[in-house]
């Protein structure tokens, strides 16, 4: 199940459960659509993968206690800005190849 972790990892701008602005990879790694557009170019610093929008976890249960208040997103924060120097050496080799080729 998602963490839906709280903040971007980048800068901590707050990513509440209901948040549109969330962008995962496939280790979960959150950042802000900010952030993944203009300063990380769409490659994860972590492991290099591409991100996908972060899903929004129903806040009503609607069916079988799948929703928000059943399973709570993370409280914990993540909060390790990105060396922007030794991210844009590590993405140059990266962000021209398609995540799905990464």
């Amino acid at each position: 199940m998602l963490e839906l972790r709280p903040t971007c990892e980048h800068c901590n701008q707050p990513l509440p459960p209901e948040s549109t602005e969330a962008r995962i990879c496939s280790y979960e790694c959150t950042f802000c659509a900010t952030c993944v557009d203009s300063i990380l170019h769409d490659v994860c610093p972590n492991c290099g993968g591409g991100f996908t929008p972060r899903p929004v976890r129903p806040a009503n249960n609607w069916k079988g206690d799948n929703f928000l208040d059943h399973d709570p997103a993370s409280s914990r924060v993540k909060h390790r800005p990105v060396d922007l120097a030794a991210h844009a050496r590590f993405a140059s080799q990266l962000k021209t190849i398609p995540p799905e080729r990464r």
